[in-house]
């Protein structure tokens, strides 16, 4: 009798215990929790500085990743040809596919590199020309400004005496300047440059390092798909990572066909653009067509960053053309933006015009160039995935899920479920002598329609 009793208190006592376990468990782990995010707000730039100092790392791995991102459908493309062909030429069907998919990496690379050392050519020689020539006229327009403003202080003398005024404390400010500004300063513009120099050696051993690991990565990407997938399935139940792959390969349509259709239209923009100006006799047309180019790859934003210097550089040639090239300009946007762009990119985003201005600001000021550039595909992949969550909690609800249905809605019946527009409001809220009188209109219109 003592045992069962001893046996009944201790199943007591624990079944008393197991709450307040969880319980002090929870509150642990709370106020740890708490702590953890004090630090971490309090301490915001060691935690930025130690991100920073983690990207810097990452950095070789990140453009190796992106790299092959990029080039992927390159590779897709040439191995689609090559494997046919060397599996009739060659018995072991595991070495032609590794043999197809090698000449399909190093062709796929050797494209890309021949498509930079091409822009870089037409670039930089038309880059050196248009210096060369703004360093040559630079003194004769400076020598014509300053003749028109010396005949104008000659016939003016209050004039002249205000300019004799403004040049001398200018020269004083300069001279000041640089005795307590500039030269004390050398010593870390020395030091800037160097470490420029350094930088800039780093980020090309750094593009050495991601290009032997996008080799790496296209080689074999099929393993690394499949190991993905394989924790997917290990993390998530069945109907979850289901889930998971499906917005991922959702993510990467998003993102692939927004890449792919946005450099193709920056390409032929840039084309447009050099044939256009090429005919219409504009100088630096060369190096202004890869400026509209390259910057059409921003969307919305983009055609305009490019316009601004390419027309400062027209304008300091010629002012008409210059003038001109605006006008052309704002032409080939409305070309590109209502017929060649939505005819390649199509409704790839899904987005409409605001949400597409609002990623590319957000994107923008998050991450600067590089964010315009992800900006709206990011944010179509982040909408998918909330509209799927929404339509899903909708059905669960029984409600509609086209949003056109609540434009118009004023509440939710709860009895039937059913959403209450205001026009139903507004009849259900007459006299019924009115209801009456409305329901019977119709069948005279039909009486008085069948007489006639």
């Amino acid at each position: 009798m003592d045992e069962q009793k001893n046996k009944q208190i201790n199943e007591k006592t624990d079944w008393n215990i197991r709450p307040y376990l969880a319980m002090g468990l929870i509150s642990f782990l709370v106020i740890i929790g708490s702590i953890s995010f004090f630090f971490l707000i309090y301490r915001y730039h060691g935690f930025t500085r130690i991100m920073e100092k983690f990207l810097v790392i990452l950095q070789p791995i990140t453009i190796g990743l992106v790299l092959a991102y990029l080039v992927n459908p390159v590779v897709n493309f040439e191995e689609h040809f090559l494997l046919p062909f060397l599996r009739q030429r060659m018995k072991e069907q595991e070495k032609a596919r590794k043999a197809a998919r090698g000449l399909s990496v190093a062709g796929a690379l050797l494209f890309v590199s021949l498509v930079i050392g091409v822009l870089l050519q037409m670039v930089i020689p038309e880059l050196y020309k248009s210096i060369n020539g703004m360093i040559g006229t630079m003194p004769r327009q400076v020598n014509s400004f300053m003749d028109w403003i010396s005949d104008y202080v000659d016939n003016d003398s209050e004039v002249s005496g205000y300019l004799e005024i403004g040049l001398t404390k200018g020269t004083e400010f300069f001279e000041h300047w640089a005795r307590t500004e500039f030269l004390p300063q050398t010593k870390n513009i020395v030091a800037g440059l160097t470490t420029g120099v350094i930088g800039a050696v780093r980020i090309l051993f750094n593009v050495v390092i991601g290009i032997i690991i996008s080799i790496y990565v296209l080689m074999s990407k099929e393993i690394f798909i499949g190991q993905s997938k394989k924790v997917v399935y290990a993390l998530f139940s069945g109907e979850k990572a289901n889930a998971v792959i499906h917005t991922v390969h959702k993510s990467n349509e998003i993102f692939g066909g927004f890449i792919s259709g946005k450099i193709l239209d920056s390409l032929i923009i840039g084309i447009l653009c050099f044939i256009c100006l090429y005919f219409m006799k504009m100088p630096y047309s060369v190096l202004v067509s890869v400026i509209v180019g390259v910057t059409n790859v921003i969307p919305f934003f983009g055609p305009y960053l490019g316009a601004v210097p390419s027309t400062i550089l027209i304008m300091l040639a010629n002012p008409v053309q210059g003038l001109y090239f605006v006008i052309f300009i704002l032409v080939l946007q409305q070309v590109d933006g209502n017929i060649i762009g939505p005819k390649i990119l199509g409704d790839s985003t899904g987005l409409s015009s605001f949400w597409v201005v609002f990623a590319i600001l957000v994107g923008g000021g998050i991450f600067g160039i590089p964010g315009m550039i992800i900006g709206v595909p990011l944010f179509a992949v982040i909408f998918y995935i909330l509209r799927r969550a929404l339509n899903y909690t909708m059905r669960k609800k029984q409600l509609p899920l086209d949003s056109e249905n609540y434009i118009h809605a004023e509440r939710l019946d709860l009895e039937h479920n059913e959403l209450v527009n205001y026009q139903e409001e507004e009849v259900k809220a007459r006299p019924e002598s009115q209801k009456k009188r409305n329901m019977k209109l119709p069948k005279k219109r039909i009486k008085n329609q069948k007489k006639k």
